[in-house]
């Protein structure tokens, strides 16, 4: 009998993107269980509240197939990404990566989780073209000017940037 694999997928998702998005559905081909992390303890300040990003997470998944989104939980985290790893039995950790610059920063995390916790894999995904250059720092710029941000996000993640930034 196989072991069941859990990952887990964290971030800020502040807000979601379509490159998270893409990330989550992938990782479903690789793993049995996926745990969304939302970060509670972010330094510089998000734009949606804990509560307000988990609420989108799980908007935007309801796109998914019924069968993907029974395997799929929303769970926030705080501290250590690797003591996070080991409270959701997770066997894998899943990075997306955008461009080399992604690579640097990631290659030190994942190397200080293997040496905290030898038992847990990184994993990264590479974004595909369409996807490579959105950054939910980007979308927030994009949107705060008032731009067209509907091609990086989902329609209700574009509406709560609206709402967040007061345009019409």
């Amino acid at each position: 009998m196989a072991v069941e694999r859990t990952g887990v997928y964290p971030g800020t998702f502040d807000p979601v993107t379509s490159g998270h998005m893409e990330v989550i559905r992938r990782s479903l081909r690789l793993v049995d269980w996926l745990v969304i992390g939302p970060a509670t303890n972010i330094g510089k300040g998000p734009l949606f509240s804990l509560e307000e990003r988990i609420e989108i997470i799980k908007e935007d998944i309801q796109e998914f197939p019924q069968a993907d989104r029974d395997r799929i939980k929303v769970v926030p985290f705080e501290g250590l990404l690797i003591h996070f790893a080991r409270e959701v039995n997770a066997s894998v950790i899943i990075r997306g990566l955008r461009a080399v610059s992604d690579f640097e920063y990631e290659i030190q995390m994942a190397n200080m989780n293997a040496r905290m916790e030898p038992n847990v894999e990184t994993i990264f995904l590479m974004a595909s073209d369409r996807h490579q250059f959105i950054a939910s720092s980007l979308v927030k710029d994009i949107a705060r000017m008032g731009g067209d941000t509907s091609q990086f996000v989902s329609q209700k993640v574009y509406e709560r940037l609206k709402r967040k930034f007061g345009k019409k």
